[in-house]
Formats: structure tokens, sequence, C-alpha cells
């Protein structure tokens, strides 16, 4: 892909991915352009006649009923992007960074934001020479948009703030003049613009639930893996089951499981070892499936934020009309995103506790802790321990944000929903879940080498030999966080995904 075309229209999460991760370009299409211009042309028209526009011709929140003279606009709109930016923290990984000037862009060009075409070109041309402003994690209620981290967005179009470029953090002047950009000098309606939407949190989110699609797979094939480890029964799978209790992603699950252990000589019917398996394993479907309908859901939600119209006012050319409006507020975000950690989370709490299943001799018949040394070494003791942490700490992160609340702007905006918040927590929970299915991806394969890795299945065979390539079969006791790190790596290339993938067919 050598360029995506924006018209704030038709822009897809995977869109997002090509330029966040791999620096895809970006140009307006001709009609985003004209689209761009005639909106612009009502904003000029408002000034001129000095019509009473919120944001245009007056001051903003509170101010709103102050009147702004047509002499005074420029400054105004200056002065809104260095009052607010107030962000806070560590500032956001560039991905995060990519994708939130890329949904911005794609939101200005739909054309309901009069903002100057020059203006909407600098913050692409930006994208496309890779200038990253510097914008802080923390600070956004996630009601009038996520004003504070957008305003330091637009401060480097300034000429202000500080930017990243060439792996180095310099003034946000100095980077514009390196990669030969013009700094923009905003003029009416332009801050409020650039920076009344919810793109922050959508921007991490979306880039959350597209990993967490990928990371859906992985769960059922590090699942797949244990269910071999501990002589899982496969009869719960069965299609018939799931046919009866119709959701998509429990059928889609069951499948996955079918299509991974196919020819497995590891796994067992029931009645030949034991009736039943305990929960974390015979209900894998039911739980890995809820959380992947949950995903779906939240895709269709994205999907649909990052090609709306979030400004305010909004500027209706054909009508010649501005209507000040609620767009701006993230409630629809920072419910999904809430859910998205609580999904996410999900998949981390049963796969530890396979863990569990696996490491404890009472519950697996292997070697405690899955080493032949018991005392000696330790095994995989303490890579439990990590697990059970980071799910207890996903607990915590889960708990949602947007049922808070805090007035701001003197009681004028009384309810805001927290979204960025709820999306960086889901971000998280993202992280650890990784690091918890790692930890799984080990223990699974190290516990097959107890028994018999030419008898896995199809699927989990493939899965076993990618994971192998990075992390060998514990003997004796070494650092263990290295193999964690390499294992999560893989998860996060998608590398055992893609390899079962070849072998198998797409998973669902």
């Amino acid at each position: 892909m050598n360029k995506i075309f924006i018209d704030g229209e038709n822009l897809t999460i995977e869109n997002i991915v090509e330029v966040a991760r791999n620096n895809v370009e970006v140009a307006l299409t001709d009609e985003a352009i004209e689209k761009v211009k005639k909106s612009r042309a009502v904003v000029d028209e408002f000034v001129e006649n000095e019509k009473v526009v919120y944001g245009i011709t007056t001051g903003f929140g509170k101010f709103s009923d102050v009147v702004i003279t047509k002499d005074e606009a420029k400054e105004l709109q200056r002065n809104l992007i260095i009052s607010h930016s107030c962000g806070v923290g560590k500032h956001f990984q560039e991905e995060i960074v990519r994708a939130i000037m890329l949904l911005r862009a794609n939101a200005l060009a739909k054309g309901f934001s009069g903002i100057r075409l020059n203006t909407l070109e600098t913050l692409i041309e930006m994208l496309n020479k890779k200038v990253h402003p510097a914008i802080p994690e923390k600070g956004s209620l996630g009601a009038s948009g996520d004003l504070a981290p957008l305003s330091h967005m637009v401060l480097v179009m300034l000429g202000e703030g500080e930017a990243y470029y060439e792996g180095n953090l310099m003034p946000g002047k100095e980077a514009m003049e390196k990669a030969g950009i013009k700094t923009v000098h905003l003029t009416s309606k332009e801050g409020l613009a650039l920076i009344n939407g919810t793109q922050v949190m959508t921007a991490i989110g979306a880039l959350t639930v597209y990993d967490a699609i990928n990371l859906a797979k992985l769960s059922d094939i590090s699942a797949a893996l244990t269910v071999e480890a501990l002589n899982g029964i496969t009869d719960a799978f069965d299609a018939r089951v799931h046919k009866v209790r119709p959701h998509v992603g429990q059928m889609n699950s069951a499948k996955n499981l079918l299509a991974l252990l196919d020819g497995s000589k590891l796994t067992t019917r029931q009645g030949e070892i034991r009736v039943q398996d305990a929960y974390t394993l015979r209900c894998i479907p039911q739980i890995h499936g809820a959380s992947k309908d949950a995903i779906n859901f939240i895709k269709e939600k994205v999907t649909i934020e990052i090609n709306s119209a979030t400004d305010n006012p909004l500027i209706f050319a054909n009508d010649k009309d501005a209507i000040s409006g609620g767009n701006f507020h993230g409630q629809p975000m920072a419910l999904i995103f809430d859910y998205l950690g609580i999904a996410i989370a999900e998949l981390a709490n049963s796969s530890e506790r396979r863990i569990e299943r696996l490491v404890n001799p009472q519950l697996s018949n292997m070697p405690a802790f899955l080493t032949e040394k018991g005392g000696l070494h330790s095994g995989f003791m303490i890579a439990q321990y990590s697990a059970a942490a980071l799910v207890s700490e996903n607990k915590v992160l889960a708990h949602p944000a947007s049922v808070d609340s805090i007035p701001s702007s003197a009681n004028q905006e009384d309810h805001v929903s927290m979204g960025t918040i709820a999306s960086r927590k889901a971000r998280d929970i993202l992280y650890n879940t990784t690091r918890v299915l790692a930890i799984e991806c080990m223990a699974a394969t190290q516990a097959i080498d107890f028994k018999n890795p030419d008898a896995l299945g199809k699927g989990t065979k493939a899965a076993y030999k990618k994971i192998r390539e990075v992390v060998n079969k514990l003997t004796n006791d070494r650092i263990m966080y290295f193999d964690i790190n390499k294992s999560a790596k893989l998860i996060e290339k998608n590398d055992i995904v893609d390899a079962v993938e070849k072998v198998i067919g797409k998973l669902n």
C-alpha cells in the first residue's frame, strides 16, 4: 500500500494500523478538498458579517457569552491552543501519536469543521514527514473532545511545544524547520476545529481493538496447547453443542479448537481418562467467544467514530448554518473502551487458571512447576506468580472509567466521559494479557515436552515449533523474564497466529 486517501467517510481500522505502524503516507481525496474549501467559505462569511457563532465569534466553554471581534479572531485561536496545552505524564508512543494525527485529519476532511485547506495539509505533511508532536498521556476528560492532548499536537503546527523527529525530542519549531514544513498562523475557528474531538481516545482504542482481535485468536491457540498438555477432552468442542447456543464468538472458538487439535494423539474423549474437564478447559469456547463477540461489537462502534464529525460547532455548508451541539462528547467511546478492557481481561483470567493447572502436580499429573529437579530448581513457580499478579492488576484496571464524571468549565461542561482514561486502561490490560498468554504458551510447550511434541495436532504443532524457535525447553533454572519477553514479542508480532494459519487456514 503506497498511500491512503482520506475523505472522512471510508477510513478503516486496518488503514490506521498501516499509517501508525508502517508509515504509509496519507493524502486528501479531491472530494475532501472541495468539502473543506466549501466549509471554510461559510466560516469566512460568518466572520465577515460578525455573526455570533460559538467558538468563531465567541469565547469557549463558560466564555461562550463573550463576543469576539473580527480583529481578535486570530488571537483567540492561538490563545485557545496555548492555554489548553495542559497535559501531564509520559508522552504517547509514536504509533498512537500517528493514529491521533490521522484521525484528526480524517475528521477535518469530512468538511464540517471550517478549517482552511492549507492548515489541514500542514497536519498531513507532518504525518508524512514523521514530525510527531510530544503529546502527554494524561489530562483529557473526554468530553469537549480530547482538548488538552490535541492542543499539544497543534502546538507543533504553530512552531511551539515539542516534537520527536528522526528519533530525537526537540522544540516544535526546530522539528518543523528540519522537516521543511512551514508553521501556520491560525485564524477563526481553526484552533477549535483542530482540538474539538475524540481522536485521542479513539486512536488508542482503535489500535487496541485491532490487537485484541489477534490476541483472541492467540488465546485459542495457547488454550489448545494446554488442552493437549493436560489430555483435555474434545467432546466439549463438538459443533452440535454450540449450535444450540449459537453465539457467533462461541461457535468460532469451538471451530478453532477442533481445527487446531485435528490429528492430535494427546487429547481424549469423555470417559477415557475422566468424564469432564474443569471450566477453563471445557468452557474455552464460551469464555473466549464472549470476549470475541464484545471485541467485534467494539470494532463496529470504533469504525463509526473514526469516520464521524466530532467538532463543535458543526458547519453545514449547504445550508450556510452552524450548529453548536455535542458530538465531541466521548460517551459512545468511553463505554465501549471500558467494555474492551473487560473483554481482554477475561482472556487473561482464564489463561492464568490454565497456567495453574499446568504447574500444579495435583491437577496435572506432571512434575511440580514443570521441572524435573524440584527443590533445587523452581521451574515455572514464579512465572505463575507473575501471571497471577498481572491478572490481579487487570481486575483493578477493568473498573469502568465511564461511570465517573467531574464537572468542569464553571459547570458549563457538567458531564464528562473519561473516555480517554478508559482507552488507556484497555491498552494497559492488553499489555498485561499479552504477557499472561506468553507465560501460558511457555508453560504449555514445557508440559508438552514431558509428553510427546510429535503427537500434537496439526495447528498446535505449528504453534509449538514457532514458540520453540525463541524459547528453549527449561531443563535447569534460568532467568525467566528474557523468555517471557521473547514469547510476548512473538505474540505482538502475530508470528504464532501467522504460523498456525499457514497450516490450517484462517482462524475466527
